[in-house]
């Protein structure tokens, strides 16, 4: 590995890495697109993010 850290803290760092993104759309959707309709992102990122991370980005 390139900095040396051990597989196990490499998929935990992956594993929170993409799970922040689930934190942060709500928020900058809300800011960006005001007149977005909450239903939509929160389906995206809750209904493909996290099965595609937890199918492919663990195992990858």
């Amino acid at each position: 590995m390139l900095c040396r850290l051990s597989a196990g803290v490499v998929a935990l760092f992956t594993v929170l890495g993409a799970s922040a993104s689930y934190i942060a759309v709500p928020a900058v959707m809300r800011v960006a697109l005001p007149e977005a309709n909450p239903a939509v992102y929160m389906t995206l990122s809750l209904g493909i993010t996290f099965p595609f991370n937890i199918i492919l980005g663990i195992p990858i």
